[in-house]
């Protein structure tokens, strides 16, 4: 499988398994979970034909790990902004977390912190070199460090999901470090 079609059914999955599955006729179960023949054959009755050797491929060369496949199930890791409950159990952090911006951002950051926007958490990186990377997606990364450790004994609540992304509810601007 090439590359570009790779990233043309990674593109695709995502979409409908993280934003729009109604799009194609696909119901996620409560905790985001999908029949994998059920997604082949509702994205082929609208249009998009891959096969279960091409969307394995996905799911195991995806750099992000973006997916998890369970038995004949699959759903998105994390990045829902449709109502999912991942069912993840609360975390430990390490003592800092990263998280990737753009400078056009950081004014409203200061003020306000990070928050989920559409999504359902504020998405975390264990390590600068992943947050960059984030980050550099909308232009010049700015990465910011937050104090996952204040966070977690002032009761704050982490998560990580299945591809190593931490998740909370938001980041209040006191526990942002921000660069210079």
């Amino acid at each position: 499988m090439d590359e570009r079609r790779t990233v043309r059914v990674s593109k695709y999955l995502s979409k409908h398994l993280r934003h729009q599955p109604e799009r194609i006729g696909l119901t996620l179960d409560a905790n985001g979970w999908v029949e994998i023949d059920t997604l082949i054959a509702a994205a082929a009755a609208h249009g998009f034909v891959f096969s279960r050797a091409e969307l394995e491929h996905v799911v195991a060369h995806n750099d992000k790990k973006r997916f998890a496949v369970d038995g004949r199930r699959i759903r998105a890791s994390q990045g829902h902004t449709v109502q999912v409950d991942l069912d993840l159990p609360p975390a430990t952090p390490p003592p800092y977390l990263y998280h990737g911006t753009v400078a056009r951002n950081l004014d409203a950051i200061r003020t306000h912190g990070l928050s989920a926007m559409a999504r359902h958490d504020v998405h975390l990186s264990a390590d600068r070199e992943t947050a960059t990377r984030v980050g550099a997606r909308r232009g010049r990364p700015v990465i910011l460090s937050v104090d996952a450790g204040a966070m977690h004994r002032d009761g704050h609540v982490f998560k990580v999901s299945a591809n190593g992304v931490w998740l909370t509810a938001s980041v209040p601007p006191q526990y942002l470090r921000f660069p210079g």
